[in-house]
């Protein structure tokens, strides 16, 4: 699979924040600003996912039904990530 290299920028950009995020913690930051950024991180994570789910579920897909695979099985798996991304 081909990741842009866009996504791994923001992934290593999503590393920076969790290590604000722990260094936060060591300094004994106020319980809500570190909420606040963990959840910058989460939503920082849920974009790349819908990233990476949009730009490979199609050719995904493709490689299952040219291996043969069956078209409703391909499919079901397609919706279970779209799901599980969510």
């Amino acid at each position: 699979m081909d990741y842009q290299d866009s996504v791994k920028n923001r992934l290593k950009r999503i590393e920076g924040q969790v290590r604000g995020v722990l260094k936060m913690m060591e300094e004994d930051k106020d319980c809500r600003d570190v909420v606040t950024q963990l959840s910058a991180v989460r939503t920082a994570v849920d974009r790349v996912i819908g990233l990476v789910v949009a730009s490979n579920l199609e050719h995904c897909i493709r490689e299952e039904l040219e291996k043969g695979n069956d078209p409703e099985q391909v499919i079901k798996e397609a919706v279970d990530i779209l799901v599980k991304s969510r």
